[in-house]
C-alpha cells in the first residue's frame, strides 16, 4: 500500500501528543521521585481510570490482529476469550481486590509473603517478570509488527524495534501515571477506530441478513461441540479459561497494577467491573471483523487475501487487508494510530510492572535502605533491559499456528499453580506456606515442560500418534495442570501445616459471603448492584449467541 501524506501527519502528530502525555505526567508532580508515585501514581487512580487502563492492558495488538483472524477462519468461537473474562473481573472485584487495597501492598509477590512466606514472594516475582518481557511485550510487539508490514510493508524488525523505543521511553520518563493517562487515550482512539471499520464492513455486507447468507450458522456460536474445526469445544472453555482467566485478571502483576494503584477499596472494586463492561465490545468489534471479512470476500465485495508460504490466503493479514481495501485516506492513519495504541498501551503497562517487581520484590531485598530517587533510576533501568529481552523474543512468536493460540497456550502452562496458590491462599485458612512454595515450583517446571513439548510440535506429533488424546488442547491442559497443582497443595497443606499469624488470618475469607458484607457505594455505583448486572449481561450473551 501507498502510504498517502494525510496518514503520514494523522501517526506523526498521534505518536507526538502520546509521547508528550506520557512524558508530561512524569513531570507535573513535585514528588516525581518518590517511588510510590512511580510505580503507583500514588495510590490516587480513580475507577474510570483503573477501568479503561485494565482494558487498554488487556487490548494489544494481538487481539486486533489475532482475533480477526481467529474470526476469519473460526468466527466467533474464540470470542469466548473476551466474554468469560467479565466472570473473572467480577472475582477480582469481589474477592482479591479488598485484600490487596487493606494489606497496602505494592505488588502481588509482596501479598503472597504476606499470606505465606517470603520465598513464595521471590518466585512468584520472577515468574511475573518473565511472563511480563515473553507474554504482554514479546507477542505483543510482534503482532503489532505483523500489521505494520501488511499495512506499509515495514520490515517486522523494524517495526518491533521502532515501537519498543518510544513507548519504553515515555514509560522510562513517567511511571505508572504515564501509563495510565496514555491508556486512557489510547482506549478511547482504539474503541473508535474499531469501531469505524466494523461499522463499514457490517454495512458493506448488507448488515446482518447479508452476514448469515454468506456464512455457515455455526461460525456466529460462540460454544462448539466437540470435533469442532476451531479445536475449542464448549467444554474446554468452561474448565480451562477460569485457571487462565483468574491468573491474568486477578493475579498478575501487569494488569493488577492498576488496582494497586487505586485511591481506595471502592475504587479497586468498581474499576474491574468497569472493564468487565467494556469487554463486551471486543466481540463485536475485534472477532466480528474477521467474519465480516470472509464474508465480504465470499461476497466479492473485497478482493482475497494475500496467500501465505503453503497457497492458502493468509488469515494473519485479515485486519490490515480489511484497513488497506475499506477504509479512505486518513482514516487508514487513523486506524494504523488505533493499532499503535493498542500495542502501546500493553507494553507500556507490562514494562512497568517489570520494573515494580524488580525494585521492590527484588533489588530492596539485597538493598533495603536505597533511597526512593535511586529506586526509581533502577526501575528505568530494568525498563530498558526488559525491553531489548523482549525485542529479541518477539520475532520467535511466530512459531505457533496463530499469535492468538500462541499467547494463550504460554498462559495456560504458566497459570495453574499461581491460580491454585492465591486460591488457597485466600478461600482456605490452612494453605502453607510449604505447600504454596512446592506448588509454584513443581507447577511451573511441568507447565515449561509442556510449552516446550508445545513449542518444539511434539505435542501436536502425540496427539496424532495417540488420537484418542487429540481433546487436549491448551485450555483442558491448564485445567488437568490446575488440578494436579490443587492436588499437591492440599497434601502438602495437610502434611505441613503452617501455625499462622493474626496478620496472615486477616487475608483469609472466613466464607464466600463475607465479602458482600461491605456496604460499598450507594446507587448505580454499588459494587454489588454492578457485579450482578454484569454477571446477568453475560448470561444473556451467551444464551444469545451459544
Amino acid at each position: 500500500m501507498q502510504i498517502h501524506t494525510f496518514d503520514v501527519v494523522v501517526i506523526a502528530v498521534y505518536m507526538m501528543a502520546i509521547v508528550g502525555l506520557g512524558c508530561w505526567a512524569g513531570f507535573r508532580k513535585r514528588q516525581r521521585a518518590a517511588a510510590d508515585e512511580y510505580f503507583l501514581a500514588g495510590k490516587s487512580l480513580r475507577w474510570p481510570v483503573i477501568g479503561l487502563a485494565l482494558f487498554a492492558t488487556n487490548i494489544s495488538t494481538v487481539h486486533l490482529v489475532s482475533l480477526a483472524q481467529e474470526g476469519y477462519s473460526n468466527g466467533l468461537a474464540y470470542g469466548n476469550f473476551e466474554w468469560m473474562a467479565p466472570f473473572t473481573l467480577i472475582v477480582l472485584a469481589l474477592f482479591f481486590a479488598p485484600f490487596y487495597i487493606r494489606s497496602g501492598v505494592a505488588t502481588l509477590p509482596d501479598f503472597l509473603e504476606k499470606r505465606y512466606s517470603r520465598a513464595s514472594r521471590d518466585w512468584l516475582a520472577m515468574l511475573s517478570i518473565i511472563s511480563a518481557i515473553f507474554i504482554h511485550i514479546g507477542f505483543s510487539l510482534y503482532a503489532g509488527a505483523t500489521v505494520l508490514e501488511g499495512m506499509f510493508g515495514i520490515p517486522k524488525i523494524w517495526s518491533i524495534i521502532l515501537v519498543a523505543v518510544i513507548t519504553g521511553f515515555y514509560t522510562m520518563v513517567g511511571g505508572l501515571m504515564a501509563v495510565v493517562l496514555t491508556e486512557s487515550v489510547q482506549t478511547i482512539i482504539l474503541l473508535a477506530g474499531a469501531m469505524v471499520l466494523t461499522g463499514i464492513s457490517y454495512f458493506k455486507v448488507g448488515g446482518w441478513s447479508g452476514l448469515t447468507a454468506e456464512v455457515d450458522p455455526v461460525q456466529l456460536t460462540v460454544l462448539r461441540p466437540t470435533g469442532d474445526a476451531s479445536g475449542l469445544p464448549w467444554y474446554s472453555v468452561f474448565l480451562g479459561y477460569p485457571i487462565i482467566g483468574i491468573w491474568y485478571w486477578c493475579t498478575d502483576q501487569t494488569i493488577v497494577q492498576r488496582v494497586l494503584g487505586a485511591k481506595d477499596e471502592n475504587h479497586a472494586r468498581v474499576g474491574p467491573l468497569f472493564a468487565g463492561f467494556i469487554k463486551i465490545l471486543p466481540m463485536f468489534i475485534f472477532v466480528l471483523p474477521g467474519l465480516l471479512c470472509f464474508a465480504l470476500v465470499k461476497k466479492g465485495v473485497l478482493t482475497a487475501l494475500p496467500l501465505n508460504e503453503n497457497g492458502q490466503p493468509d488469515a494473519e493479514m485479515t485486519y490490515s487487508h480489511m484497513i488497506t481495501h475499506l477504509l479512505p485516506v486518513g482514516l487508514r492513519g487513523l486506524m494504523a494510530a488505533a493499532l499503535l495504541a493498542a500495542l502501546m498501551s500493553t507494553v507500556s503497562g507490562a514494562l512497568n510492572s517489570v520494573a515494580t517487581l524488580f525494585s521492590y520484590d527484588l533489588f530492596q531485598r539485597w538493598a533495603p535502605n536505597t533511597s526512593d530517587r535511586k529506586l526509581v533510576m533502577i526501575g528505568r533501568i530494568v525498563t530498558l533491559a526488559g525491553m531489548v529481552l523482549a525485542v529479541l523474543w518477539s520475532p520467535l512468536c511466530g512459531e505457533f499456528p496463530t499469535v492468538f493460540q500462541g499467547i494463550n497456550a504460554a498462559i495456560g502452562y504458566l497459570a495453574p499453580p499461581i491460580t491454585v496458590v492465591f486460591l488457597a491462599g485466600v478461600f482456605w485458612k490452612r494453605a502453607s506456606s510449604k505447600a504454596a512454595f512446592v506448588t509454584l515450583v513443581s507447577g511451573s517446571a511441568l507447565g515449561f515442560v509442556v510449552f516446550l513439548l508445545d513449542f518444539t510440535k511434539r505435542l501436536d506429533a502425540f496427539k496424532e500418534a495417540f488420537p484418542r488424546y487429540a481433546f487436549l488442547n491448551f485450555m483442558m491442559i491448564s485445567f488437568l495442570l490446575a488440578c494436579l497443582c490443587g492436588v499437591v497443595m492440599v497434601v502438602l497443606s495437610l502434611l505441613f501445616p503452617d501455625k499462622p499469624t493474626e496478620n496472615q488470618m486477616t487475608l483469609v475469607w472466613k466464607s464466600p459471603l463475607e465479602p458482600l458484607r461491605e456496604q460499598g457505594w450507594s446507587g448505580l455505583g454499588n459494587y454489588k448492584l454492578l457485579s450482578g448486572l454484569l454477571a446477568l449481561s453475560m448470561i444473556v450473551l451467551y444464551c444469545i449467541f451459544g
